[in-house]
C-alpha cells in the first residue's frame, strides 16, 4: 500500500495551537487513510487542519476547504426540508406518505416519521444484511459492477420500484433498519407537496438563507474546486485495481446521500439547526429523540458522552470518501470532517472499523470521553 505524506497544515484558534487534533491527523493519515481535513468550530474559535495526501502519488495534502461527498450526512438535510415542510402545515409526521404518493402503492401503516427515522421496514435498494449473515442484492454497489455503472443515472422512482419489489424487513412501526428508500421516498414527498425539484427546494428553504455556497446537490459528476480526490480498490478477476472515483454520478443514493459540502458549511447548517434556527422547537425535538436502536432521530443521532451531556450527529460514506458532522446540542461546538480512501486492500467491514475508529478519536478530542454506545451507519 502507498502511505501518505506526513505533512501538516493547521490554523490555529485565537492564536492557540490544538496538538491532541495535529496528533490525530497524522495518526489519521498513517492509518490507511489517503486524506484528511478537519474543522472545529467552538467557544475559542475557529481550527483547520489536514494531513495526508489530496491525491495519490503527490506531496500535496487536501485542501482545508475543499469540498467533498458527504454521503448519508446528506439525510439531515432531507430530513430537516421535510420538517420544514410539516411546520408550514403541508404534511403530519404521522400522517400516511401513501396519502401524498399513492402512486407507489405504499403500505397505508408506514408515516412520514417512519420515513425519517428507518422504522418504515421498506427494503433498502442499495442491498441489505440480515442478521443471519444473508445478503440481499440491490443496485450493484461493489466491485466492477459499480465501476461500470459510475456514470450510470438512476431514477429516484426507479430505486423506490425496485426496494417496493423485494420483502419488507418487518411490519412498519415494529422495528428499526437502516433504509436508503426511506429518504428516496422523503425526496419525492417534497417534490409532490412543493411543486418543485428537491434540489430547487433545498436551495430554496436552506442552502441560500444559511449562504451554504459551497454545497451543492449535484447534477453533473464533477466536483467544485478544491477538492481532494476519493479512490476505490476492488478485486476483479483476482487481480486487485484502484480507480480514482472523484468524479461520479451519484444519483445512485439519492437523497439518502448524494449531497456536496464543505467543512465550513457543514458547521455552519449544524450550528443553525442544533440553536433551533432551521425548526419550530417541538420540530427540533421530534428531530432529537432517538428511537431505542442505535439512537436515531429523524435524520440524526444521539449520542451520550462521559459526562452524561449528548451530542447529535450524522456521518455519511461511500466508497472514495466519508464526511463527519457533529455538534453540541447548543451548537456552539462542532466538529466537521471529510476523508478519503486510498489504495487500502480492505473488505467493506474494515472499512467500516477504521472509520469507527477516526470518529471516535476525533470526537473524544473535541467533546471529550464518549459513553457506551454504537457508531451510525455508512450510507
Amino acid at each position: 500500500m502507498e502511505q501518505a505524506p506526513m505533512s501538516l497544515t493547521s490554523t490555529p484558534a485565537t492564536g492557540q495551537d490544538r496538538p491532541e487534533l495535529s496528533k490525530a491527523l497524522r495518526e489519521i493519515a498513517g492509518s490507511g487513510w489517503c486524506g484528511v481535513q478537519v474543522r472545529v468550530d467552538d467557544p475559542h474559535g475557529v481550527w483547520t487542519g489536514s494531513a495526508g495526501s489530496a491525491r495519490l502519488g503527490e506531496s500535496a495534502q487536501p485542501p482545508t476547504d475543499g469540498h467533498f461527498r458527504i454521503g448519508s450526512s446528506t439525510k439531515t438535510f432531507t430530513a430537516v426540508l421535510v420538517l420544514q415542510l410539516v411546520a408550514d402545515g403541508l404534511t403530519e409526521l404521522d400522517r400516511p406518505v401513501d396519502d401524498h404518493l399513492p402512486e407507489y402503492g405504499l403500505d397505508r401503516r408506514i408515516t412520514v416519521r417512519m420515513l425519517l427515522q428507518h422504522t418504515s421496514g421498506l427494503f433498502s435498494f442499495s442491498g441489505e444484511v440480515y442478521e443471519d449473515g444473508t445478503i440481499a442484492p440491490g443496485i450493484p454497489w461493489q466491485g466492477q459492477e459499480w465501476v461500470d455503472l459510475l456514470f450510470h443515472t438512476y431514477r429516484p422512482e426507479e430505486l423506490v420500484r425496485l426496494a417496493l419489489s423485494r420483502p419488507a424487513r418487518f411490519e412498519p412501526g415494529t422495528g428499526w433498519s437502516y433504509s436508503n428508500t426511506n429518504y428516496v421516498l422523503a425526496r419525492l414527498l417534497v417534490e409532490k407537496l412543493c411543486g418543485r425539484p428537491y434540489a430547487q427546494e433545498m436551495r430554496r428553504r436552506i442552502l441560500d438563507p444559511l449562504g451554504l455556497t459551497g454545497t451543492v446537490v449535484p447534477d453533473a459528476p464533477e466536483l467544485p474546486e478544491p477538492h481532494a480526490h476519493g479512490y476505490y480498490t476492488y478485486q476483479d478477476a483476482g487481480e486487485w485495481k484502484t480507480v480514482d472515483v472523484t468524479r461520479a454520478n451519484a444519483s445512485w443514493i439519492s437523497a439518502a446521500g448524494d449531497m456536496i459540502s464543505t467543512t465550513r458549511d457543514l458547521h455552519t447548517f449544524f450550528s443553525a439547526l442544533m440553536r433551533g434556527d432551521l425548526l419550530p422547537d417541538p420540530l427540533l425535538a421530534e428531530m432529537r429523540t432517538p428511537h431505542q436502536t442505535l439512537g436515531y432521530g429523524l435524520g440524526l443521532f444521539a449520542q451520550e458522552l462521559a459526562d452524561g451531556s449528548t451530542i447529535y450527529h450524522h456521518n455519511g460514506g461511500f466508497w472514495g470518501w466519508a464526511a463527519l458532522m457533529y455538534g453540541s446540542a447548543d451548537g456552539s461546538t462542532t466538529l466537521t470532517a471529510s476523508l478519503t480512501t486510498g489504495d487500502a486492500r480492505l473488505e467493506h467491514a474494515a472499512a467500516g472499523e477504521m472509520f469507527a475508529v477516526v470518529q471516535r478519536t476525533l470526537v473524544e478530542a473535541v467533546f471529550g470521553p464518549v459513553g457506551a454506545g454504537q457508531a451510525d451507519p455508512e450510507g
